[in-house]
C-alpha cells in the first residue's frame, strides 16, 4: 500500500472516529495533534473528562489491538502530557482512549488504555 492510500485511510478514520465519539457525546477539541515527540489523532472531552485517543484501524479487532503497542502508547501519553494544559482545565480528568475502526463493526471505543 501506497504511503499516499494509507494517509488517505488513515483519516477516514479518524473522521468515522470523530463522528462516532460525537454520536457518544463527545466534543472534537483537536484532530492529528502534532508537538515535538508524538501525535495524537483526537482529543475530545465529555463534561469534565479530556480523552487524548488514539485511532487504529486494521482489518480486525485483534490487529488493532496488536497494532497499538506499549511504544505508541508511550508516545501518545508523552504528547498528551504536553498538550494537557492546553486542552484540560483545572479539576478535569485526563485520560488516553483508544478507537479501533474494523471493516463491517461499529466503532469499538476503548476508554483509559494507558497506565504508565
Amino acid at each position: 500500500m501506497s504511503r499516499q492510500h494509507a494517509e488517505a485511510r488513515g483519516r477516514r478514520s479518524e473522521a468515522i472516529a470523530a463522528w462516532w465519539l460525537r454520536l457518544k457525546g463527545w466534543r472534537i477539541l483537536g484532530r492529528r495533534v502534532r508537538i515535538q515527540g508524538g501525535e495524537v489523532d483526537l482529543i475530545a472531552r465529555r463534561g469534565r473528562t479530556v480523552a487524548f485517543v488514539e485511532v487504529k484501524q486494521r482489518g480486525s479487532e485483534e490487529a488493532a489491538a496488536w497494532a497499538l503497542d506499549e511504544y505508541r502508547l508511550r508516545r501518545v501519553a508523552m504528547a498528551a502530557e504536553r498538550l494537557a494544559p492546553r486542552y484540560a482545565r483545572e479539576g478535569d480528568d485526563i485520560r488516553i482512549d483508544a478507537l479501533f475502526i474494523v471493516p463491517r463493526r461499529l466503532p469499538r471505543h476503548l476508554a483509559n488504555v494507558w497506565h504508565g
